[in-house]
């Protein structure tokens, strides 16, 4: 059927697969070579014709992904092409082509940016980076909790402190939020003792908040790619390097297949 080879087309490839990996190569340089209009003030013919071009590739693999997207999530039923619009990657993938198209103002053209989550799909990487959040995603959420309330708070008393520092509440919470990432861009600084002092606990608390969620997320990272090296050792394939080139990509799907016929 048309739509299962569609479904071998677009799905990530898998090893062997050289016509899926060509593909996927080819969809993460058009969505990469799509966001470069963002480069330049003002557009051009040259421009103009890249963005064109590279939405309606990046259209019609939308729609492919849609109406293989039983084959995709499994589900051999009506209910899945009602489904893949809400999910995530979809959801992303439409708003990112929803300026070039013309159906909401340029002045959202830098919703084009999304773009680079469809590179991001095809990276092994990525995917260590994402199964790495959720499984540290309880602990992430707690450390974001505690960084937001310590913003609030240390606003609210900056704010109380100092009035004619801040013009309004959101100053306060724009310098709390510079104080406690270390940042401290210097255009706003407090001027009382009682301000200093909030201002030197939110840079230390800050060190602390940073660097904490960063351990965690590096230490999950790791483990997921020491998983992913042990399931392919036990399969007996060789070390995955997602760091390679596309033609080292591209030999080494060939050398799977000619494995796979031997």
């Amino acid at each position: 059927m048309l739509r299962e080879q569609l479904y071998r087309i677009v799905r990530k490839a898998e090893p062997g697969d050289r016509l899926g990996k060509a593909y996927d190569i080819f969809i993460m340089l058009v969505a990469i070579v799509s966001i470069c209009p963002l480069m330049f003030k003002e557009s051009n013919s040259v421009l103009d014709t890249i963005d064109i071009v590279t939405v309606y590739i990046l259209f019609f693999d939308y729609i492919f992904r849609w109406i293989s997207y039983d084959y995709i999530s499994g589900r051999k039923s009506p209910q899945a092409f009602i489904l893949y619009p809400f999910t995530p990657f979809a959801i992303i993938d439409l708003v990112s082509l929803l300026p070039s198209l013309g159906l909401i103002g340029q002045g959202w053209r830098i919703l084009r940016m999304l773009r680079i989550f469809k590179a991001f799909h095809y990276s092994k990487s990525f995917t260590y980076i994402l199964n790495a959040f959720k499984k540290e995603k309880r602990t992430l959420c707690s450390v974001l909790v505690i960084a937001l309330a310590y913003i609030f708070i240390s606003a609210l008393a900056m704010f109380a402190y100092e009035p004619d520092t801040f013009d309004s509440f959101f100053d306060a919470l724009y310098w709390a939020t510079t104080a406690l990432t270390t940042v401290g861009y210097g255009d706003v600084y407090p001027i009382s003792n009682v301000g200093k002092l909030i201002s030197m606990i939110s840079s230390l608390f800050g060190v602390a908040v940073i660097s904490l969620p960063a351990g965690i997320i590096t230490a999950s990272f790791v483990e997921e790619i020491n998983k992913d090296k042990e399931k392919r050792e036990q399969e007996g394939k060789p070390p995955r390097d997602d760091n390679s080139s596309i033609v080292e990509r591209v030999l080494e799907a060939d050398r799977e297949t000619e494995e796979a016929h031997e």
